[in-house]
């Protein structure tokens, strides 16, 4: 319901930015071209955001923070006669933690690269679309994850040193 609303509104604020444009008098249009012109900044603004953050998952960002994970861990279970069976326990539901988005990481990187052969020509279709939102998606979530497993990896190492 509330979406249908939305989609309301954007389309009659739409529709009155293009008949300001076209149909309105000089202070109409030229309101209206300084909306399009912020519009593009946004968008542009957005574009390069994502592609920024395309551009750091493609370069093993969250491989790295994985791996150093795994460092950590390994450092601790190393440590472990000093810790007692609780952390021990935390530290296993970490790592399981860990492996799980690994293979998370795996997946979205194996669509990225099956969309990578995609021939560059070729329009994409809506369902291709909607693929890339859901990739995007999936990426942002992977990174809360990940954001949350250091923070309890940080607890955790925090409880251990005392």
């Amino acid at each position: 319901m509330i979406r249908s609303l939305l989609k309301i509104a954007a389309l009659l604020i739409a529709s009155v930015l293009l008949y300001n444009y076209f149909f309105g008098t000089n202070e109409e249009q030229e309101s209206s071209r300084k909306i399009f012109v912020q519009i593009r900044g946004v968008v542009t603004s957005v574009g390069q955001l994502v592609s920024a953050e395309k551009d750091k998952f493609d370069a093993g960002k969250y491989d790295a923070a994985l791996d150093k994970l795994g460092g950590v861990y390994k450092a601790v279970r190393t440590q472990a006669h000093h810790v007692d069976a609780k952390l021990i326990k935390r530290l296993d539901e970490l790592e399981a933690r860990k492996i799980e988005l690994e293979q998370d990481l795996n997946e979205i990187e194996a669509v990225d690269q099956q969309a990578a052969t995609t021939p560059i020509g070729k329009k994409k279709d809506p369902k291709a679309v909607v693929k890339d939102t859901e990739q995007t998606r999936r990426k942002k979530d992977l990174f809360r994850e990940l954001e949350s497993l250091v923070r309890d990896s940080d607890t955790l190492l925090q409880a251990a040193g005392k």
